[in-house]
């Protein structure tokens, strides 16, 4: 960005007059910052960037923003820039460079489902319009600036992800993003702990279409969401009710919707779920049934999601991403309905407040009266919150650790190698080292 155009965005108060106008890039970590740099001093509970200027400004950077009046600093040559607040500069900053590139802009969010919602999205757009989306899961607002400053020059369509943890966050992320779709995957009871209650999350979720600027709004099929959302434009509702089943295993599925055939490269219904939403935009930006349909099979899970794995000479499905009671039940879905012989090795749900046990004794309940539980299946529960899953199956084979070293020495002289297992935890409970451990040769 021209420094003319950073100025303009953020409204900056400048310390000194500039001969020239130059080009520059922002940064925000001193770490890496290059010479001629513009440095943007960000601030968390645990951090203050503006202690690092004098350095950033010994590294070569051209200037720096920054807030405090009290501020003092010999800076010779450099472009100071004073601004209220640094994290709102920021985000102004790339609002301006959204507004200058001009995409096309898919938001997304939802209790569970969203970044597999945007890789599908994503992956669908790519067939013909130039897409970028959010990296990784960097759906917060400093993870939105990010994005946008990485996306190239010539994005037809940007995907972005937004997450939250209370009100007002989304609507902050809508605000500087101004979409022009808008996606809610789901409301379900992730963050319940902070919100206290469904209604609140989809109160949170809905403030995505705040500052929408197109007339689009694509969401799951939930009365919740219907009776919440405050939007004038086009409502479209999607669920798997839409879809006929044709074939589903646990790395493929082929389903029929509005009367074409759609493949892909991934099992579990909550997958095709998520990929009508990827179906309907591919539709509203002028996509050809047979581009959608490439660019649904040519989609790949990321790192522990349905990510299939060998180890120890186990066949493993890996979907410990994250976890909440609904993506629990549809993941137990999946599984209960196409396998006989599987072992479900179950960790704690996270962040569910003050009825986290409930929750996880319902999740027990769901999956002992499944109508599809086979007595072979095994299920293996290991945390403190997922004793209360185990003890509520009675109807298969139901074990407990507290550990992961203690369930993996169970699996490895207890369940068969023609046992499929599966994985599902939130991601604090780190079941990547299930995996490891199966891969170890025992002494």
């Amino acid at each position: 960005m021209k420094l003319s155009e950073i100025i303009k965005a953020t409204g900056a108060e400048v310390s000194r007059e500039y001969q020239e106008d130059f080009d520059v890039r922002i940064s925000t970590d001193t770490r890496t910052i290059q010479k001629g740099d513009i440095y943007l001093p960000l601030k968390g509970a645990s951090f203050d960037g503006e202690k690092f200027i004098e350095q950033a400004l010994e590294k070569g950077a051209a200037g720096a923003f920054y807030t405090s009046s009290n501020f003092c600093i010999k800076a010779e040559g450099k472009v100071m820039l004073k601004v209220h607040n640094t994290l709102t500069a920021y985000l102004q900053l790339a609002n301006y460079r959204r507004n200058k590139i001009n995409p096309k802009v898919v938001a997304i969010t939802g209790s569970s489902g969203k970044t597999t919602t945007k890789e599908l999205v994503a992956s669908v757009l790519g067939e013909k319009l130039k897409t970028f989306k959010t990296p990784l899961n960097h759906n917060n607002e400093i993870g939105f600036c990010q994005t946008i400053f990485e996306m190239p020059d010539d994005t037809e369509v940007l995907v972005l992800e937004m997450g939250m943890r209370g009100l007002g966050e989304i609507e902050l992320l809508s605000k500087y993003s101004e979409p022009d779709i808008s996606i809610i995957a789901n409301v379900g009871t992730a963050h319940i702990g902070r919100l206290g209650s469904r209604e609140n999350i989809a109160k949170a979720k809905c403030e995505i279409v705040k500052y929408q600027r197109g007339n689009i709004f694509i969401a799951h099929d939930d009365e919740l969401i219907k009776k919440t959302v405050e939007f004038n434009g086009e409502k479209i509702f999607y669920s798997i009710n839409d879809v006929k089943i044709l074939q589903s295993e646990s790395d493929y599925s082929k389903f029929e919707y509005k009367g074409n055939i759609y493949e892909l490269n991934v099992g579990g219904n909550y997958n095709i779920e998520n990929s009508l939403s990827a179906i309907i935009c591919g539709e509203k930006l002028g996509l050809a049934v047979e581009e959608i349909q490439k660019g649904l099979k040519k989609y790949k899970p990321i790192e522990k999601r349905w990510e299939g794995v060998n180890a120890g000479g186990y066949e493993i499905i890996n979907d410990s991403y994250n976890a909440n009671p609904e993506s629990m039940r549809a993941f137990t879905d999946t599984i209960l309905e196409h396998y006989k012989n599987c072992a479900l090795v179950l960790g704690d749900m996270g962040e569910l407040g003050e009825n986290e046990v409930q929750y996880h004794k319902e999740l027990g309940e769901y999956i002992n009266n499944h109508k599809k539980l086979n007595p072979n299946t095994q299920i293996i529960t290991i945390g403190s919150l997922s004793k209360n899953i185990s003890e509520m199956v009675k109807k298969c084979k139901s074990i407990h650790f507290e550990e992961i070293p203690q369930a993996v020495e169970y699996i490895k002289e207890n369940i068969s190698h023609e046992y499929k297992i599966f994985l599902k935890a939130s991601r604090s409970m780190k079941f990547e080292k299930v995996i490891e451990k199966l891969g170890e040769e025992d002494d």
